[in-house]
């Protein structure tokens, strides 16, 4: 509760970046891309610290508890330098956001609802991105495997059954993405769809760039394209968490942070009697959306 009420009291700047988004949705993605297209495309800038410190993940230490930190602590125990990192990545943005002095660029998973009154109200910018929930729920299955934050040790289809019922982490998820387009119009908000960005990456960074007042000749658009390719991506030590892994807080045996990247991958992880599941659960939250997904669902 008390950590509630600093989220909620928290301050934004008119020159904030938010990026909002349900887990799973292009978070990263559209992180670096976003960073990138703020910062004139500072290819070095970007290697000289990692993703999760030059865009700071607002809510992260909510899943910090005394418990995962003591076990991290531990893990580290011959490494003063990894015990360092483990306090400071414990400490929540609130308290640490306040003595940035430059400009803020905020990561967050919270639905608008759950946001500070202040980052509309400042002026902030913020880019929401939508993406369909069948590819959604495997990606957080598998990420809910990864992070000891997490701590999910089951199979898919039990997962299944948490995520349909809203007992994941910042579900529900319909109405997390329903209060994303209402806000669509909003003259500070960006509304994206990620399987838009999966396909036409150019034209995503070229409407980015417009949204936060930057223009990027093709040759610029084209070698940030190659630098954002899941490829690139996945390799990019600067963007896939392996300073988290360095210090176990993402544990061994399981698929990385930056998995596949692609629409329509969820396929693999369905029974054919998960699939009707799905398509029932689909069916029946999304009759009255306001909008379609840019593939078709069901």
């Amino acid at each position: 509760m008390e950590m509630a009420q600093h989220f909620y009291d928290f301050q934004a700047r008119p020159d904030d970046i938010w990026v909002v988004t349900f887990p799973r949705s292009g978070t990263t993605w559209t992180q670096e891309l976003v960073w990138m297209i703020a910062n004139n495309l500072d290819y070095e800038g970007a290697q000289r610290e990692p993703l999760t410190k030059r865009f700071p993940f607002f809510e992260f230490a909510a899943f910090f508890h005394p418990g995962l930190k003591a076990e991290l602590m531990e893990l580290n125990g011959d490494s003063a330098q990894g015990q360092a990192f483990v306090e400071e990545i414990s400490v929540p943005a609130y308290k640490f956001l306040p003595h940035i002095t430059g400009r803020r660029f905020i990561k967050t998973h919270f639905p608008f609802s759950l946001l500070p009154p202040s980052v509309l109200e400042s002026g902030a910018k913020v880019i929401y991105v939508a993406r369909n929930p069948r590819d959604v729920a495997v990606s957080f299955y598998h990420l809910n495997r990864l992070y000891r934050s997490q701590g999910y040790i089951g199979d898919f289809s039990t997962y299944w059954g948490y995520f349909e019922r809203n007992l994941a982490p910042w579900m529900p998820y319909w109405s997390h993405i329903r209060e994303g387009w209402e806000h669509r119009n909003h003259p500070n908000v960006l509304f994206m769809f990620y399987e838009d960005m999966n396909r036409d990456l150019s034209a995503t960074i070229r409407r980015v760039a417009g949204f936060l007042g930057k223009s990027f000749s093709d040759t610029d658009v084209e070698r940030l394209r190659k630098y954002l390719s899941i490829e690139e991506f996945r390799n990019n030590e600067s963007v896939n968490c392996s300073e988290l892994k360095a210090i176990h807080l993402l544990k061994n045996g399981e698929q990385g942070f930056v998995r596949r990247g692609k629409s329509d991958g969820w396929s693999e992880e369905y029974t054919p009697e998960l699939k009707e599941r799905v398509t029932k659960w689909i069916l029946e939250n999304s009759k009255d959306l306001p909008f379609k997904f840019p593939c078709d669902l069901v």
